[in-house]
């Protein structure tokens, strides 16, 4: 009797997932078909190089503040060789906050790209969701995470589907 049991819940377990529709999208092939994405994107670019000059200037400060210690070391008194030593310590502090500041995980490029971005995915992801209610889709997998995909049927692509119905041409 239980095998019986056994063998219809499987059955009917097997059966239900047959009928499932099952698709896939590009999530990075749709943004890249999103001008405002691609606007942010070089928004971002700007800022990060920006950042990244103002922190490679503080460094070539330092380095220059370094190589004037060392020709000047022999010269100085003790308590102006700690003076100068203090100095080059803080800028290199201040140029590692500002580095941190800007490119950490939760600097300023971090949330100017949750600011920039973020709403662009939610459209995205919102796309999606109608789409996979309309076509009553059970599953939608996104080819461009790390989920591992071993074979895609072009056919379950939607990806051009859902930027349709966000409105961009492909």
């Amino acid at each position: 009797m239980k095998r019986i049991l056994l063998v219809l819940s499987f059955l009917l377990v097997t059966g239900s997932t047959w009928a499932q529709k099952f698709a896939y999208v590009d999530s990075q092939y749709i943004l890249e078909h999103i001008p405002e994405y691609k606007q942010a994107q070089q928004q971002l670019d700007d800022l990060s190089y920006d950042w990244q000059e103002d922190i490679e200037k503080a460094y070539q400060e330092i380095d220059q503040l370094y190589r004037a210690y060392q020709t000047d070391k022999v010269l100085l008194t003790d308590k102006m060789r700690q003076t100068r030593e203090d100095e080059i310590i803080q800028k290199e502090k201040d140029a590692k906050e500002l580095q941190q500041q800007r490119f950490g995980t939760e600097g300023d490029l971090f949330k100017k790209q949750e600011e920039l971005i973020r709403p662009i995915q939610n459209q995205i992801y919102n796309a999606i969701q109608e789409f996979a209610k309309e076509g009553r889709y059970g599953v939608i997998f996104d080819k461009s995470s790390d989920l591992l995909m071993l074979y895609a049927d072009d056919n379950l692509d939607k990806s051009e589907k859902i930027l349709d119905k966000l409105g961009y041409d492909y």
